[in-house]
C-alpha cells in the first residue's frame, strides 16, 4: 500500500489521508447510530467500547478494501478495464466486510463471554456496512474515473495537436518548394532577357530571402510587419524584371503591424498575381494591398495571359489549409471575372483554435 503522498496521488488520484481519517470516523459513528435502539441504555464506558470496536472494524474494512482497490488499479489501469475492475471491487467489498466481521466478533468473543458469532444475526449489520463501504469505494472510483477521463481527453487533444502540427509542417514545407519553383522561372526569364550581372544580383537577393525563410524556422504564424518585409523583398526582386510595369499600392496602417498572419501567405498571393497576369508597358499590373476590417486584402484587375506558365496549383490551397488548421476564420477569395481579390484574416490569440 502506498505510504507517501506521491504514491497515494499516483494510484488514488488524490491525497486521501484526511478523507480516510474522517471517513473512518464517520463510518464508525454511522454504524453505531444505525444499530442503536431506544432500548439500548449504555454507560459511558460501554459507549466508548462500542465506538472503539466499530472504529476497529471500520478501519480494517477501509484499509483492506483500499489496498485491494490499489492492486486492482495496477492490474486494470485503463478506462476499458473499468467494468472488470469495478466488478472485482464489489466482490472484494463483500468478502472483506464479512471476513472482518467474522474475525472481529470472534476476537471480541474471546474477551466477552456473552458475545458469539451468528451469521444470521449479523446479516442486517453486514448489509448496511457493505452498502456504506461500497459508497466509499465508489467515491474513490469516481475520482479515479475523473482522472482517467481528463487524461484521456488530454491525450486526445495532444494527439490532435500533433496531427495538426504535422499537417502544418507539411504545408509549410510544401510552400517553400513552390516559392523556389517560381523564382527559378523568374531567374530563367532574367537570364534570357537581361545581362548576366542582373542575374547575379537576383541570385544574391534570392539568397537573402531564403535566409529569411530559415530564420522564420517552424513558426505557424508570423507578425504582419515581418511578412511585409519578406513580401517587399520579393517585390524588389520582381521589380528588376518588370520595372515600372509592376505597380504595388501599399496601404497598411501601423496599428495592424503586430497582428499575426500565416508565413509566406502574402508573398504567395503576390507571386500568383505576377505569374498569372500580363505585365507589360501597354498593360501594367497594379496590385493593391490594404486593410479592410480585420482582414488584409490583396486584389488586382485580371489581365489573363494567353499562355500560362507551368503551375503547381498549390499557392491558394496551401494558404487556405494552413488558416483552417490554425483558426476558425477562413480566407475569402473572390473572382468576378474582372477583379481577383483575396482577403487574409489578421489573427491574434483570441482568434486561434485551442
Amino acid at each position: 500500500m502506498p505510504t507517501n503522498k506521491e504514491k497515494r496521488i499516483r494510484y488514488l488520484g488524490f491525497d486521501d489521508v484526511w478523507f480516510a481519517v474522517i471517513g473512518v470516523v464517520v463510518l464508525s459513528l454511522s454504524v453505531v447510530y444505525i444499530f442503536k435502539t431506544p432500548a439500548d441504555r449504555l454507560t459511558t464506558a460501554e459507549t466508548i467500547i462500542t465506538f472503539a470496536v466499530s472504529l476497529f472494524f471500520s478501519t480494517c474494512d477501509w484499509l483492506i478494501n483500499r489496498s485491494i482497490l490499489i492492486r486492482l488499479r495496477k492490474k486494470y489501469p485503463s478506462l476499458k478495464d473499468s467494468a472488470q475492475r469495478i466488478t472485482l471491487m464489489l466482490l472484494s467489498v463483500f468478502v472483506t466486510v464479512v471476513a472482518v466481521d467474522f474475525v472481529g466478533v470472534s476476537l471480541v468473543s474471546l474477551i466477552a463471554d456473552n458475545v458469539s458469532y451468528s451469521f444470521q444475526e449479523r446479516t442486517r449489520s453486514l448489509v448496511v456496512v457493505i452498502l456504506l463501504t461500497t459508497m466509499i469505494m465508489a467515491i474513490y472510483e469516481a475520482v479515479y474515473f475523473f482522472i482517467l477521463l481528463k487524461k484521456s481527453i488530454r491525450e486526445e487533444e495532444q494527439s490532435k495537436q500533433a496531427i495538426i502540427q504535422a499537417e502544418l509542417d507539411a504545408l509549410r514545407n510544401q510552400a517553400q518548394p513552390h516559392f523556389f519553383f517560381n523564382t527559378l522561372n523568374t531567374l530563367r526569364d532574367i537570364i534570357d532577357q537581361s545581362p548576366k550581372e542582373d542575374a547575379k544580383q537576383f541570385v544574391d537577393k534570392l539568397s537573402d530571402m531564403y535566409r529569411f525563410l530559415l530564420e522564420a524556422g517552424n513558426t505557424n504564424l508570423i507578425a504582419l510587419r515581418d511578412e511585409l518585409k519578406f513580401a517587399k523583398a520579393y517585390i524588389h526582386i520582381q521589380s528588376e524584371r518588370f520595372g515600372e510595369n509592376l505597380k504595388l499600392n501599399w496601404n497598411i496602417p501601423d496599428e495592424h503591424l503586430n497582428t499575426m498572419i500565416v508565413p509566406m501567405s502574402l508573398q504567395l498571393l503576390l507571386e500568383n498575381a505576377i505569374k498569372h497576369n500580363v505585365i507589360s508597358r501597354a498593360r501594367p499590373l497594379e496590385i493593391n494591398i490594404y486593410i479592410r476590417g480585420d482582414y488584409m486584402v490583396v486584389d488586382n484587375i485580371i489581365q489573363k495571359k494567353s499562355t500560362q506558365l507551368p503551375s503547381t496549383k498549390l499557392g491558394l490551397k496551401n494558404i487556405e489549409k494552413r488558416y483552417a488548421l490554425i483558426s476558425d476564420r477562413s480566407v475569402d477569395i473572390v473572382n468576378d471575372g474582372h477583379q481577383f481579390s483575396v482577403s487574409l484574416p489578421l489573427l491574434n490569440d483570441g482568434s486561434l483554435k485551442e
